[in-house]
C-alpha cells in the first residue's frame, strides 16, 4: 500500500485543506504516516504570510527530500502559489500546486511516475471566481472541526500578501456548507469553526445572500449541532443583522475575533485597514450590550512603518478603553512584494521588542479581568486533550469554554469532544483551574420518570 505523509505550515485554513487533501488520497487507498518516517509521497502544504513563513516552508521541503531519495515530492500552499518558480529549483521538488486544483495532485503523482518530469501545476488566481469544493468529512484531531466557508480577500491592506496567493473573495455555496456541517455533527463533532481566508465577508460575493442568512440556516437545519463558532470577523462586517443573530443564537458561542491591527487612525489608514477607530469602538459597543459576558479577542501589529510613540500611545490606550479577553500581539514583519515593506521609516527591531512587551503585559492583565468575572460560576467545556500528555498519573485535561476560556480540570478519556458542565475553582491566563460537575447530554432522572410514566 502506498504511504502519504503530511506537513502543514501556517493558519487555520492551511490545515483544514491539508485534511482535505488526505481525503483525495486516502479515496485512492494510500495509508497516512507521520511525517518523520519514510513515505512513498510528502506533501508540504505551505505559508507565505511572513518571509519566515517562506523560509520556514523551505527548510521543510529540503527535510522532506533528505528521508527519501524516491519519493515523490509535493508542494501546496500559498507559499506556492506566490513563488512557484523558487520552489521548482529546490532539487528535488516533483511537483507544485498552488492554492487551488488541488483535487489534481494525484494526478500529477501519476503522470510524474510514468515521465519523471517535474510539473508546476500553479494557475493565476486573480482570475479564479469560483470557490473550489473540497469535501473533510472528519478531522485527525477530534474535537472541534473546521468549517471553510469562503476564500480570497478583496482588501489588499498594504502589509499583507495573502490575495496575491489566494485570490479574490469567493463563497461557499450555502447548501455545500450546511451539508459538511451536518457530516461533520454526525461524525461526533459539537463545535464547528467557521473558517476562511476572510470569514466575516461571506456573502459579499453573492446576491441577496449573506453571513447573519448562513449562520441562521446552521443555526435552524442543522440536527445535533451545540456550537458555531466565527474564526475571525472584521469590525465593518458586524452589521445588525449579525447582532441580531448572536443575539437570538443559543448556538453561536459568546466570543468573537475582531482584528484591529493599529489603535491609531493615521496607522489604520497607512495599513489600508477600512475603518476608523470610532467605528470600531462603536461597533464593539453594539455588540457588548446585545450580549453582556461576550470574549473579544484580536490581533495587533505594533511598530508599523512610521508609528510613533503617539501613535502607538494611541493604540495602548484604545485597547484599554475597549476591553478585550486576549490580543495576538505581533511585531511588524517586513513581507517583501507589499507596500509596507517599501514604506519608509520602518521602526527599529528593539523599538518594536519593546512595545510588543507593554501590550502583552496589558493583554495578559485584560484576560485575567475578563476571565475573573467567571470565578465560582458553571460554564460548558468541551475537553480536547489531556493537560500534560507524558503523564499518565495526572488525570486533567484541557478545553474551551464557548466564551473562550482555557480550563485545565480533572476529567477522563471518554469525556473529550463532548460538554460537560465545569465549575472556574480559580481564574487566571492562560489556564483557568476547574471542577467537572457533570455530563450535559445525560437526561436527568426526573426526565426518565416522565418518560417511563
Amino acid at each position: 500500500m502506498a504511504t502519504v505523509a503530511f506537513h502543514t505550515l501556517g493558519c487555520k485554513v492551511n490545515h483544514y485543506e491539508t485534511e482535505a487533501v488526505w481525503q483525495l488520497f486516502k479515496d485512492q487507498g494510500y495509508e497516512r504516516v507521520d511525517f518523520e518516517r519514510q513515505a512513498d509521497v510528502y506533501v508540504i502544504n505551505t505559508c507565505t504570510v511572513t518571509n519566515t513563513g517562506d523560509k520556514k516552508s523551505r527548510q521543510v521541503i529540503r527535510r522532506a527530500i533528505r528521508k527519501n531519495d524516491n519519493a515523490v515530492i509535493c508542494v501546496t500552499g500559498c507559499y506556492a502559489q506566490t513563488s512557484p518558480g523558487e520552489i521548482m529549483d529546490i532539487p528535488g521538488v516533483d511537483i507544485v500546486v498552488g492554492t487551488q486544483d488541488r483535487v489534481k495532485m494525484l494526478e500529477y503523482i501519476e503522470q510524474y511516475k510514468k515521465e519523471r518530469q517535474p510539473i508546476n501545476g500553479v494557475t493565476n488566481i486573480m482570475k479564479t471566481r469560483v470557490y473550489e469544493e473540497l469535501d473533510v468529512p472528519a478531522f485527525t484531531d477530534r474535537t472541534r472541526a473546521s468549517l471553510k466557508i469562503q476564500e480570497g480577500c478583496n482588501n489588499f491592506c498594504t502589509f499583507c500578501i495573502i490575495p496575491w496567493a489566494r485570490g479574490l473573495m469567493r463563497s461557499r455555496d450555502p447548501e455545500e456548507v450546511i451539508n459538511q456541517a451536518q457530516q461533520l455533527v454526525d461524525a461526533g463533532y459539537k463545535e464547528i469553526v467557521l473558517t476562511g481566508i476572510h470569514t466575516g465577508g461571506y456573502g459579499e460575493d453573492m446576491k441577496d445572500y449573506n453571513l447573519a442568512m448562513l449562520l441562521r440556516e446552521l443555526d435552524r437545519r442543522v440536527r445535533g449541532l451545540k456550537r458555531i463558532r466565527i474564526s475571525s470577523i472584521e469590525a465593518s462586517q458586524i452589521t445588525d443583522d449579525v447582532i441580531d443573530v448572536l443575539n437570538e443564537s443559543d448556538k453561536i458561542v459568546r466570543h468573537l475575533h475582531v482584528p484591529l491591527q493599529s489603535g491609531s487612525d493615521s496607522v489604520l489608514k497607512r495599513m489600508r485597514r477600512k475603518y476608523t477607530m470610532e467605528f470600531y469602538k462603536e461597533r464593539v459597543e453594539r455588540i457588548k450590550k446585545a450580549l453582556p459576558g461576550l470574549a473579544i479577542t484580536s490581533d495587533v501589529i505594533v511598530g508599523f512603518p512610521g508609528e510613533t510613540d503617539e501613535e502607538f500611545m494611541e493604540t495602548y490606550r484604545a485597547i484599554q478603553e475597549i476591553g478585550f479577553s486576549e490580543l495576538h500581539v505581533f511585531p511588524y514583519s517586513k513581507r517583501t512584494g507589499t507596500p509596507a515593506a517599501r514604506m519608509d521609516d520602518q521602526v527599529d527591531d528593539e523599538v518594536k521588542n519593546d512595545r510588543v512587551h507593554q501590550l502583552i503585559e496589558l493583554s495578559n492583565q485584560q484576560a485575567k479581568e475578563y476571565a475573573s468575572q467567571y470565578e465560582n460560576e458553571v460554564l460548558e467545556v468541551i475537553p480536547e486533550e489531556k493537560f500534560k500528555k507524558d503523564d499518565d498519573q495526572d488525570n486533567r485535561y484541557v478545553g474551551y469554554t464557548d466564551n473562550y476560556l482555557k480550563v485545565i480540570f480533572e476529567a477522563s478519556e471518554d469525556m473529550v469532544g463532548e460538554i460537560v458542565r465545569v465549575k472556574i475553582t480559580q481564574a487566571g491566563y492562560p489556564y483557568n483551574a476547574g471542577q467537572f460537575v457533570r455530563v450535559m447530554d445525560e437526561p436527568k432522572l426526573n426526565e426518565e420518570v416522565e418518560l417511563s410514566s
